[in-house]
Parts: structure tokens; sequence; C-alpha cells
């Protein structure tokens, strides 16, 4: 089986999208499915070499010097090509923007089957990004876009239970079924926390708190800055670790210097998968979290296999993983339990060992070779209904 996927998104530009589908496109790979990604091109960076991708010459999002926009025209041309010299069984379009147009057209002009992963909660992202527009009608505006980018589509895959309430919520009609991303072997490959610690020169006993993930408005870092403060007030040679980057950095770093926490939080940036990564995991004596907008939540299970404890709230998709099996502490997005929780476990190391213990044993349950076979079941039954019935989006972009 050959599956075509669209995205606006991949590596290096990093976050759950580009990592959802690399995970998934290395697993289908054992499960007897080609895959061949449409993606940005983001510059000299680019990995051209990794095979069954192909780039779309872009240009930058204003505000975003992360993103790229593929350019129209360019997304028309690839996808003309691929489909006069190959045959695709299912499309698979990851993303709501340029992507999700030029991919259901092409499995319409095709006759193919066309699914959609919804990555993204856009309903709160967008009074972070767009402040002008009032929040009800930016609620509003969302759930009408993402309802009509649903019709386009003969199914659609949501990372978890939670996620696919809301979808009904809205109204949308489409089949959806729950596949989350899972975690590949690797993730399991033990971290040298020493290692990271010394990188940093941060002493072996100095309580660590760490976060990963984009620093973005809708992670409510804010919130972990304001608890870790509180943190400080028990524990004052705590330290927080934020590892990623994103357009929240510089508010962030505003914040810390406000509340006088400049020697006592660092952002760290990006990391290197393959091993920095692994390395912070395996530093930290607590993993916090308090997002309100993740589909899933993938760094939390993340977290939990190189045995980080965590200290969550559990809003939407991290409420699928936060489980009582999980051995997390979940709180409520309050200040004062939150941060309180937070010192209970730095100052017993039994219970950091009791969680970290169910933490590593409850996410070799979230296999992604398991979550790829799943998806490949779903390519099958898509492509033996045959030709697909969407019609082209009436909102596409024109030309």
């Amino acid at each position: 089986m050959r599956v075509l996927f669209v995205s606006d998104v991949y590596f290096p530009r990093v976050n759950g999208v580009s990592t959802s589908i690399n995970t998934f496109r290395t697993d289908l790979a054992r499960c007897d499915v080609e895959t061949l990604l449409v993606a940005p091109r983001y510059g000299a960076e680019d990995c051209d070499s990794e095979p069954g991708i192909t780039r779309v010459a872009g240009a930058r999002v204003p505000g975003d010097p992360e993103d790229r926009r593929m350019r129209w025209g360019e997304l028309k041309r690839t996808l003309r090509q691929l489909g006069s010299g190959q045959r695709f069984d299912v499309v698979h379009v990851h993303t709501p923007f340029i992507a999700h147009y030029g991919g259901t057209r092409f499995a319409r002009a095709h006759g193919t089957a066309c699914v959609a992963t919804y990555h993204t909660f856009f309903e709160e992202y967008l009074h972070h990004y767009v402040p002008a527009l009032p929040r009800r009608a930016g609620r509003l505006l969302a759930r009408a876009f993402t309802r009509s980018q649903c019709r386009d589509v003969q199914a659609l895959i949501a990372p978890s239970e939670p996620m696919r309430a809301i979808l009904h919520e809205y109204g949308v009609t489409t089949p959806i079924h729950v596949v989350p991303t899972g975690l590949p072997q690797s993730c399991f490959t033990p971290g040298d926390g020493g290692r990271f610690r010394a990188s940093l020169g941060v002493a072996a006993d100095r309580p660590l708190v760490l976060y990963v993930g984009r620093v973005a408005h809708e992670k409510n870092i804010g919130f972990l800055v304001e608890a870790f403060a509180r943190v400080r007030a028990a524990l004052p040679a705590a330290l927080l670790v934020i590892a990623g980057e994103g357009p929240a950095r510089a508010a962030l770093t505003e914040l810390v210097a406000a509340r006088a926490l400049a020697e006592h939080v660092r952002f760290v940036g990006y990391l290197d998968r393959e091993r920095a990564l692994l390395d912070c995991y395996a530093a930290a004596d607590v993993f916090v979290f308090a997002s309100r907008t993740e589909t899933q939540g993938l760094v939390l299970l993340e977290a939990m296999a190189q045995g980080a404890p965590l200290v969550s709230t559990a809003e939407l998709g991290a409420g699928s993983i936060l489980t009582p099996a999980s051995g997390a502490v979940v709180v409520p997005e309050s200040l004062e339990p939150f941060a309180a929780a937070v010192v209970r476990v730095l100052g017993d190391a039994a219970l950091r060992a009791t969680l970290a213990a169910r933490g590593r044993l409850y996410a070799q349950s979230w296999s992604s070779l398991a979550m790829a076979q799943r998806l490949a079941g779903l390519y099958g039954e898509l492509s033996a209904r045959g030709t697909a019935s969407a019609g082209v989006p009436a909102g596409a972009p024109g030309g």
C-alpha cells in the first residue's frame, strides 16, 4: 500500500505534528505501508537525503520565524507531477492550511480516499495569535472552519478520545477514529541525566524541575513559572529548565525577570532528540505540564519513558494519558496546590522512585508500532471503499 502524506510542517520545524509524522512513517514501513511526504522547504538545513520526502518551496510566515507557508502554485505543480507518475491508495492530510486544500484536491482528482488527522485544538489557539478578535467570535470561527474542512475528507483521526468528543460537539459527522501517536522504542533508551546537568553546570543534587515542549502562549508556561516561584519559597535551590522554542519566549523571559527568577530558570532551546533530549528528561527530578490545548500530550509519555516523575494538570488530551495507572500526580490548575505537589515530589525520594517506575511501565503500553498497525488497518478499509466523494473545498486557494 502507498499513502501520500501532505503537511504544512515537518522537521527541521520541531513540534508535535513533525514528531507524529516521523514516528508513524517509520512504523508504517514495518507494516508494509510505503509513505511519501510532501512538506515545506525551510532552507539549507532541510534533510534532503531523507528518503520519501518531497519539499515544496515556501515563504516565511509574518511574525513566525519558525514556520514556512508552502506556495500554492508550487504545491499544485508538485502534486501534479506526483500524480502523473505514481499511484496512491490513500491521501493523509496532517494540517489544515495549504496542505489541506492541496491534499483534498489531489484525492478528488485521482479518485483516492482522503483522511485527515486533527492534531491541533484551534479553538484555544486563535485568541493568542489574533488578540483583536473577540474570543467568542474566534471560537465560532474555529468551529465553522473545522466543520467545513472535516466535510472534505472521508475519515478523521483524533489523537485522543476527548478530542473526538469535542469534534462531535462541533457537529462533525465524518467518521472519527482515535489513533494516538505512540512511543518508538528509541524513547526508552536510557538518557544520561548527569551528562545533561554537567553541560549546564548544574550540581547533581540540585532539585531540577523540567518543562519540554513548544514555548507558545497556549502551552500555559506562564502558569508553570508562577508556580515555580512558589516552589522556590520552600526550596530555594530549585531550578526550572524550559526546553523548546516558540513565540512566547520573550514574554516568558520578561515574566522570569519580573519574578526575580533569572538565576533560577534556564531556557535551553531545542534539543537533539537522539541524545540530548533523553538526557534532559533523565536529569529531571520532576516534569511539570499545564497545557490546556493538547490533543494528546506526547511529551508526557516521553518523560515517563525516561523515568521523570510527573506533576501535571489533565486538560483535554492530556487527560487520556494521565490515568491512575500512569502514576503521575494530577492536580488542578491552581497555583498553590500545583506548587505544593511539586514540593512534595521533590522532597520525597521514595515517591519519586515509585512514580518513575510506574511511569516507565505505563509508557511501554503506548507502543508506536501498535498504533501504526491500527492506522494501517484504517488505510486498508478506506482504500477498499474506493473513490473519494468529497468535492473541491469552496474556500480553497484559487489558481
